[in-house]
């Protein structure tokens, strides 16, 4: 059987296979461990990446902002037509169309999620934008879009596909962020603490619809605290250390938020004996104010502005209406978008001023505004700041002096009237801090978080706990046919909290899980029971049944439990098991495990009686034991009491119970909002994808436009060129000349909007002009070096070539020698003497004979070259030599505007083929047996004193030959043979070789130095 490579050797190796399968196991998980941490805002959207090599860094939009603005538009085209996508903008190229396209810019989305089309809150969303035509989804009659830049027969987008594009955009972006071949499919999104599990789930939609991977719903407030406690560590409650108390108070465009944080440390048990430290953070309670944000408070300016608008005497003139301003599409779009720049601007000013151009039917206006009057304008808004904060502080049950500090998050939050009104709540300045990033800490807390789901990163622990910030409970009819209620959890209650509900019901029925959301919160009219959930037990009254038949159960035995946790992900309620079980008793022998384990062998029981042939073994049995164990009188006594009683044939029981479980067999259903069918939501898939190809194609398109235009511009240049004109003829200039400026002409009358195809096309008729006249010049250029480098290649092959030739002739003559002086030597005579020793077949107890090896023969190193050597490199020279003479005597005769006939890359290739043989002959010159540098040692033989006798027949049997072993240098540096390539356990006996060797170094050193 043939021997194993070495490479089958080590790839045979079980630690190198597993190494090699973690490798490629941890290259994947690599590639695809990146995730995201998204801020979905009112106004802004922004993200933070997280991947190996980029710790934690904020997504750039294309314009380089930290921020996107929560905008997409469709921009129309002249002649829509059917199956076809207009383009598409997003952030502020969207929001810069909104002065000219008002109907087909989408703002502001997330205010919509998760509500009706009648609702109040969408009715104020759609006087704000008054272009743009909202209607009913027709499924779920939420909030929908219908665009007037696709056709009629079109189906309106839903405000989840909307946000589906966003983050989309948003992925793109980190995608080029994290590098080339990179894929982000994970991210933690950031949701308002007052989201009903409508809402949750309308954002878990969008980004489904994107294609992306919801990890967790997080809210801004515990964001931002996971963000604060990154940099810090809080005092542990294991050393006697007090909790902190911060609120974060989050007021941005939509809405304002104040949650209460516990913050503290503790120590925990980590592995083995060892213990670690963590940081905890908790969510306590929330406080908020759907409406009250900066929207609110540029409403109040957009509503003073039209108020002096209709007030003018320009506007007099035509007597126009509130309404009618407010509805006006482009006049509403300007108003705001100035409102929002006034409102920042009075924050750092006392006074500023806005000029309109053409307002409303074409009459300009200006507005003056100082930041008293907006104060003024805004006290009912500043007023909702309190309540917000009672709200937190009464579900946390803390005060006001209970907080270390007040954490401020938020764009609006810069609004100097609101500072002043938390300064008198809280009651003191000193509390209102600003160390965390306003606009930024909310989104890297998500992004924490998610390195924290995530199992390719290691981050500081610390642990987090979200509230539910809504009560929950289950209502059935009992047992009576009666409706009964009962609360599971409360609005403090923490996300991932159990709860286990023991019902009395015998019979198949229906429980009910809600949300309490108060009327208040205007999210949908009817009752305050929001339905989440419905599950319908299928199984029960066989159950009930099996048990009552079998086991004797009773009624009142049987007991229906559930149980029952908050999703940590989204809030939504999970079932974990659902079980009917009853009590019931069994008879149990009152003996022990010992009796048990007897009786398993054989041996009965004490106080079973034992067969009649079993009674002498028994005995026997007993006896022995009463001998053996007769220095204890205690068991002497009982072994005497167990034979006495054995004849006895009472037997003792005990009662137990025990409890007979069956598993029930249920269903469930989603309740509130009617649910997507897989089907609509394939098509919105299958849609959303159909207009990443168009814009994939318009991409495509518009750069072979710009190929094109730049072409025509390169053609000028080229045509004024003098390397150019000397390299084509006048024919090929007058011919890309026409085209050139057929093209232009082209492009410009209409071109522009020709398919991509048309475009290539163009492009190619010119470029098949100028290609071979570029060859040309280029050609012409570089040909003369290459042929100078080609021609120094030859020379060296041929020096190289008279060298070789010249060493094997000086071999040749070395060895002549040699073997002349050797046969010389052998002709000489030698005599050699052969003493008779007497003494022969006697021992000297005291000799030790040692016998050397014979010398070495001396021999000659084989000659490095032959004459074989030289055939390759001397066909190549010719070779070469006669296909450069050849081509240049062609190149000679033809004219600049001629293509070549040999090619800049022809000669660079024939100069690589003279170099790379140069180089294989120098390096055989390099490649000579190794010999060590160790000294030859004679081998000796010792013998041992002994005497011989006749009768005596010893035979001494040499030992068998040795494994392969590795040699080492002087230095200890191993010397391994690569035609033997040793073994994986020759290379352990090596390392232990190695060591050793080392070690006695250290040794010998030692003695040197003492």
């Amino acid at each position: 059987m043939a021997p194993r490579s070495r490479h089958s050797t080590i790839l045979s190796s079980p630690a190198l296979v597993i190494l090699c399968l973690f490798y490629l196991f941890n290259s994947a998980a690599l590639a695809a461990s990146a995730v995201l941490g998204v801020d979905i805002g009112t106004e802004y959207i922004k993200a933070a990446l997280v991947k190996p090599g980029i710790p934690l860094e904020i997504v750039l939009t294309k314009d380089s902002r930290r921020k996107e603005a929560s905008a997409v538009a469709f921009k129309p085209s002249k002649n829509p037509q059917s199956g076809e996508f207009p383009e598409r903008l997003y952030g502020s190229d969207a929001v810069a169309l909104t002065a000219r396209f008002p109907g087909d810019v989408y703002p502001n989305l997330k205010s919509l999620l998760g509500l009706a089309a009648d609702n109040s809150l969408v009715t104020d969303y759609a006087t704000r934008h008054p272009a743009l035509q909202l209607e009913a989804e027709k499924t779920r009659r939420t909030v929908a879009f219908r665009s007037g830049a696709f056709v009629k027969e079109e189906e309106a987008w839903a405000v989840e596909e909307l946000l589906a594009m966003e983050l989309q955009s948003i992925q793109k972006n980190a995608e080029a962020l994290a590098g080339k071949g990179s894929s982000i499919k994970d991210l933690v999104i950031t949701i308002p603490t007052f989201y009903t599990a409508e809402e949750k789930r309308a954002v878990i939609l969008a980004a489904e619809l994107a294609g992306l991977r919801v990890l967790e719903l997080i809210s801004d407030g515990l964001a931002v605290g996971l963000n604060y406690a990154t940099s810090r560590t809080f005092p542990s409650i294991n050393d006697g250390g007090k909790p902190e108390y911060h609120m974060v108070f989050d007021m941005g465009a939509g809405s304002t938020k104040a949650t209460i944080l516990k913050f503290q440390g503790r120590t925990v048990k980590d592995v083995g004996k060892y213990t670690k430290p963590i940081q905890e953070v908790e969510v306590l309670g929330s406080g908020w104010d759907r409406t009250l944000g900066g929207d609110a408070l540029n409403a109040v300016i957009v509503d003073d502005m039209i108020a002096q608008f209709i007030l003018t005497p320009a506007a007099k003139s035509i007597s126009p209406s509130i309404e009618a301003v407010q509805g006006h599409g482009r006049a509403a779009a300007k108003l705001w978008k100035e409102a929002e720049r006034l409102r920042q601007v009075l924050s750092a000013n006392t006074h500023t001023q806005a000029s309109f151009e053409g307002l409303y039917e074409d009459i300009d206006f200006r507005y003056k505004i100082s930041r008293s009057d907006f104060e003024k304008l805004a006290e009912s808004h500043a007023a909702r700041v309190g309540p917000a904060v009672e709200m937190a502080l009464d579900m946390a049950k803390l005060e006001v002096s209970d907080l270390d500090s007040v954490i401020l998050h938020g764009g609006a939050i810069r609004t100097p009237f609101v500072q002043k009104e938390l300064e008198k709540i809280i009651g003191n300045a000193d509390k209102i801090r600003t160390n965390v990033n306003s606009d930024e800490a909310a989104v890297f807390g998500a992004g924490f978080r998610g390195a924290q789901l995530s199992p390719s990163f290691r981050v500081k622990e610390i642990r987090s706990s979200e509230g539910a910030s809504y009560a929950a409970s289950i209502k059935w009819k009992n047992i009576h046919e009666k409706p009964q209620h009962q609360r599971l959890w409360q609005p403090q209650s923490h996300l991932g909290a159990e709860k286990q509900y023991t019902f009395k019901n015998q019979e198949d029925f229906t429980i009910l899980f809600y949300q309490h959301v108060a009327s208040s919160e205007n999210i949908s009219p009817g009752s305050a029971e929001k339905e989440l959930l419905s599950i319908t037990t299928q199984n029960l009254t066989d159950s009930a049944s099996f048990l009552k038949t079998k086991f004797g159960c009773t009624n009142s035995d049987i007991n229906l439990k559930l149980s029952t946790r908050l999703s940590g992900t989204d809030g939504e309620v999970e079932i974990l098991k659902m079980i009917l079980d009853c009590e019931v008793e069994d008879t149990e022998d009152k003996g022990n495990m010992v009796d048990s384990v007897k009786g398993l062998f054989g041996f009965g029981r004490k106080d079973q009686v034992p067969l009649a042939d079993e009674e002498e073994l028994l005995e026997t049995v007993s006896a022995d034991t009463t001998s053996t164990t007769s220095t204890s009188s205690s068991i002497s006594t009982s072994a005497s009491a167990s034979a006495s009683s054995k004849d006895s044939k009472d037997t003792q029981y005990k009662t137990a119970k025990h409890f007979e479980v069956v598993d029930i067999k249920y269903t469930t259903e989603v309740k509130g909002l009617p649910q997507l069918p897989v089907a609509e939501i394939t098509r919105m898939k299958d849609r959303i994808m159909a207009f990443d190809a168009s814009d994939r194609s318009r991409r495509l398109r518009e750069e072979a436009l710009n190929q094109l235009e730049g072409f025509t511009y390169k053609a000028r240049d080229l045509l004024d060129d003098a390397r150019f004109i000397a390299a084509s003829t006048a024919a090929e200039r007058e011919s890309l000349e026409e085209k050139s400026k057929a093209a232009s002409d082209w492009i410009y009358s209409g071109g522009a909007d020709a398919s991509r195809e048309e475009l290539k096309a163009k492009l190619k008729e010119m470029k098949e002009i100028v290609t071979p006249i570029e060859i040309r010049k280029e050609e012409t250029a570089s040909r003369p070096e290459q042929i100078k480098l080609l021609q120094a290649a030859l020379n060296q092959t041929k020096g190289i070539i008279e060298g070789i030739k010249g060493q094997i002739e000086n071999d040749t003559k070395a060895h002549e020698a040699f073997t002349a002086s050797k046969l010389s030597a052998s002709a000489s005579p030698s005599s050699s003497v052969k003493l008779d020793d007497e003494f022969e077949g006697l021992e000297d107890e005291d000799a030790t004979s040692t016998l050397s090896a014979p010398p070495e023969e001396e021999t000659m190193d084989p000659p490095t070259y032959t004459v074989a050597d030289l055939i390759v490199p001397q066909n190549l020279y010719d070779a070469i030599s006669e296909w450069l003479a050849e081509k240049l005597g062609e190149q000679e005769k033809l004219s600049e505007t001629d293509d070549p006939v040999i090619l800049v890359k022809d000669i660079a290739a024939k100069a690589k083929q003279l170099q790379d043989n140069a180089v294989e002959l120098i390096t055989k010159s390099m490649k000579r047996p190794f010999k060590s540098s160790r000294p030859k040692t004679t081998k000796s033989k010792s013998s041992t004193p002994k005497k011989t006798s006749k009768k005596s027949n010893s035979k001494t049997t040499s030992a068998s030959p040795a494994g392969k072993t590795i040699e080492f240098g002087e230095d200890g540096t191993p010397i391994i043979n690569e035609e033997n390539f040793p073994s994986e356990e020759e290379i352990l006996a090596a390392m232990e070789a190695k060591a050793k060797f080392d070690g006695k170094e250290t040794e010998d050193k030692k003695h040197d130095e003492l």
